[in-house]
C-alpha cells in the first residue's frame, strides 16, 4: 500500500477520533458509546474501535459503573500545554493594537479569576493618537479588580449561572465597592448581568474610579463560553467617540478574537438556567491594584 493510499484510508478514522474528543469536551459528563455513535453519525463498530484506541493512549477514560466515556489525562495534558504557550495573549495582541489605534485610547484584555478581573494585556494607542481622551491609566498587566465592578469582568460574569454567582459572592459583604457605587446584593448583580447578557456588552460608570467609564465585550470559545473580555476606559465627560462608537469597535474586536479561537458567540438573551456553563476563571498569579478598568 502506497503512502498516499495509507494516508487516505487513515484520514476518516483520524477525523472521527477528533470528532469524538471534541464531542466529549463539549459535554458536562460522560457519554455512552452508543450515544456517541448516534450523535456523531459514526457506525457503532467504528466508534467502539476508535474509543478503544483513545483509551489505550490515555485520551479517553472508560467508566465501568456508568458504561460511558469521558476525557482522559492525556487530553488534559494537551490542553495544559496549549495554555502554557499563552495563545490567548498572542491571538489578542494584534486585535487590541488595531482597536486601540482606531479609538485613540487604551484597550485591555482581561479574564475573570475567582471573583476578580485580571488584566492580561494593555494596549495603548500609537504616539500622537491619544490626546486628552486617553488619560494616564494605572491599570497594567496582572492588575486585579473586583469583577462585579469592571465592565471587563461583568462581560464575562454575564454568562455565569445564578448558582455560580452565589458561589463567587456568597455574602453581601463580597460585593465590595470602590466609589460607593455598584450592586449591593446578589439579586441586584444578577439583574445587571441579565441586562448585559441580553444586549451583548457591559458598561460601568464611576464604579471603579471617579470620573471614568468603561465598556466591555466578551470573546467566546467553541462551547460558547466566555474566555476573556476586551474593554476600554475613558474620561466620563470627555471622549473623542460616543459610547456607541466605542462599543462597535470593541464588538468587532471581540468577534475577531472569538473567530481566531474558533469560538462561537451565544445567542443574546440565552437563559442561564438552560445552559451548561463552567465557572468563569483563568490561571493568573499576578497581583496588584488599580484605578482603571
Amino acid at each position: 500500500m502506497g503512502e498516499r493510499e495509507t494516508t487516505s484510508s487513515a484520514s476518516p478514522a483520524v477525523g472521527r477520533a477528533l470528532d469524538i474528543l471534541l464531542h466529549l469536551a463539549g459535554r458536562s459528563g460522560p457519554v455512552q458509546a452508543a450515544a456517541l455513535a448516534r450523535e456523531l453519525g459514526i457506525p457503532r463498530s467504528s466508534a467502539y474501535h476508535i474509543l478503544t484506541v483513545l483509551v489505550d493512549r490515555g485520551f479517553v477514560t472508560y467508566l465501568p459503573q456508568e458504561q460511558a466515556y469521558g476525557l482522559g489525562v492525556a487530553s488534559f495534558e494537551i490542553g495544559s500545554a496549549y495554555l502554557r504557550h499563552e495563545p490567548l495573549e498572542r491571538l489578542a495582541h494584534p486585535i487590541l493594537r488595531s482597536a486601540s489605534a482606531r479609538l485613540g485610547q487604551t484597550v485591555h484584555l482581561g479574564i475573570v479569576h475567582g471573583a476578580e478581573t485580571v488584566y492580561l494585556l494593555k494596549e495603548r494607542p500609537p504616539s500622537g493618537r491619544s490626546g486628552e481622551a486617553d488619560p494616564a491609566l494605572v491599570t497594567d498587566v496582572g492588575v486585579r479588580l473586583p469583577a462585579h465592578l469592571t465592565a471587563n469582568g461583568r462581560a464575562v460574569l454575564a454568562h455565569s449561572s445564578p448558582a455560580q454567582l452565589r458561589a463567587l459572592f456568597p455574602r453581601q459583604a463580597s460585593l465590595i465597592t470602590r466609589t460607593g457605587k455598584g450592586p449591593r446584593s446578589l439579586a441586584e448583580l444578577i439583574d445587571l448581568l441579565a441586562t448585559d447578557r441580553e444586549r451583548g456588552w457591559s458598561e460601568e460608570v464611576e464604579l471603579v474610579s471617579e470620573g471614568f467609564r468603561s465598556l466591555g465585550v466578551a470573546a467566546f470559545d467553541h462551547n460558547e463560553r466566555p474566555v476573556a473580555a476586551l474593554s476600554s476606559t475613558w474620561q466620563r465627560h470627555y471622549s473623542k467617540h460616543s459610547p456607541d462608537e466605542v462599543r462597535e469597535v470593541l464588538e468587532r474586536a471581540a468577534a475577531r478574537l472569538t473567530a481566531a479561537m474558533s469560538g462561537r458567540r451565544p445567542a443574546s438573551g440565552t437563559r442561564l438556567s438552560a445552559r451548561r456553563t463552567s465557572p468563569p476563571g483563568g490561571s493568573a498569579s499576578r497581583g496588584g491594584s488599580a484605578a482603571s478598568h
